[in-house]
């Protein structure tokens, strides 16, 4: 996606390949071959150079990448998506019942506008995996996995007693996905850079963080949400976890095999759970978008992100960045960016109702 640009992520542990850039080299579709998808688990999803899908497989351990073919010729349509009742048509589509339909991730292709939805039919381990397409007009329809030009990475050491924390989130960053999610390791939430075209994945980055509304430093909480953002002229992650500390470090510390320690540059208040955020730019500032359990649509403000010394003792409320609550704009469960000035929204709306939505960014 494209502000999974400024977007498209992390940490109490991360885990990172080094490798070189290699996507503006080559053509990025040359290297998938034709074959066959069989999911395991609907996971994240995000996108990559030429509009190549990317979806994790937590249950797997694994990351595909599927060249779709959704790269249209003109991409200037001011058409924006909106579906009332999603959930509702998702079942129909997928002949189940309304609650057996669960929307894991959204994902917009920035070439052409298309929204991409990571659905489980069902429930528990025996739930089906489904990716679905809404375009902007609003058709929905299901993604053909079968005979399409792909590649995957195996994650190895992915956790096991938590496996559907496996993978958590993703993003495409300058040549390479990056994965969160958990591992074996001392330092269990990794972040992990894999090179694409894809090479085998190795050892990443323990990063430890400091919570303020816990007191501790931790390692073993997953990243749930991240994204890419520039400090200065360096490359850096942003964060958030659980109960909702948002940490920021440099994308040059991510060394295989070593360990850092993230910088906490927010306590945005606790008993919470980061559900999906972005980065935009709105009036010459800088603020991320965040959707979360418990306290609305987060505006946080990115200014002074650059010299905040970070936190490092018990807080009793929120601390650091501050953010704004967006009037009106309760139960977002998911959101991606949607050109510059737009995102793209999964709402619960009055009455229980699941829509599809976009808005102008505040």
């Amino acid at each position: 996606m494209t502000q999974r640009l400024c977007t498209l992520a992390v940490l109490a542990g991360l885990v990172v390949a080094a490798g070189p850039s290699r996507g503006a080299e080559t053509d990025p579709t040359a290297s998938l071959k034709k074959g066959t998808v069989e999911l395991k688990s609907s996971g994240p999803l995000a996108f990559g150079p030429q509009g190549i899908l990317l979806i994790g497989d937590p249950a797997a351990a694994t990351i595909y990448a599927v060249d779709t073919g959704d790269r249209p010729k003109t991409s200037d349509s001011t058409v924006r998506p909106k579906i009332e009742g999603i959930d509702a048509k998702l079942a129909a589509l997928l002949g189940t019942a309304i609650d057996e339909v669960q929307i894991k991730d959204l994902a917009v292709n920035p070439m052409s506008g298309t929204t991409y939805l990571a659905v489980a039919r069902g429930r528990g381990a025996k739930a089906t995996p489904v990716i679905i397409s809404v375009t902007r007009a609003g058709k929905l329809a299901e993604v053909s996995l079968k005979d399409v030009p792909t590649a995957q990475a195996k994650l190895a050491n992915a956790n096991q007693g938590r496996r559907q924390e496996a993978i958590t989130h993703l993003a495409y960053i300058k040549g390479q996905v990056l994965v969160a999610g958990l591992s074996n390791e001392d330092f269990a939430s990794t972040l992990r850079a894999i090179p694409f075209p894809f090479e085998k994945s190795a050892r990443g980055t323990g990063v430890r963080i400091f919570h303020g509304a816990h007191g501790r430093f931790e390692t073993n909480s997953p990243v749930r949400v991240f994204t890419h953002y520039k400090v200065g002229d360096e490359d850096h992650i942003l964060a958030a976890y659980t109960c909702t500390p948002l940490v920021k470090i440099p994308v040059k510390d991510l060394k295989p095999g070593e360990k850092v320690t993230g910088t906490t540059v927010a306590e945005l208040g606790n008993r919470n759970r980061p559900l999906s955020m972005i980065v935009y730019k709105k009036d010459g500032k800088d603020y991320v978008l965040m959707a979360n359990s418990s306290r609305g649509l987060m505006k946080i403000k990115l200014e002074g992100v650059d010299s905040i010394k970070g936190i490092t003792k018990r807080i009793a409320g929120k601390a650091g960045l501050t953010y704004d609550t967006i009037e009106g704009m309760a139960g977002v469960q998911k959101l991606d960016s949607f050109g510059k000035d737009h995102a793209v929204i999964l709402v619960r709306a009055g009455k229980g109702k699941l829509n599809l939505e976009t808005i102008a960014l505040p």
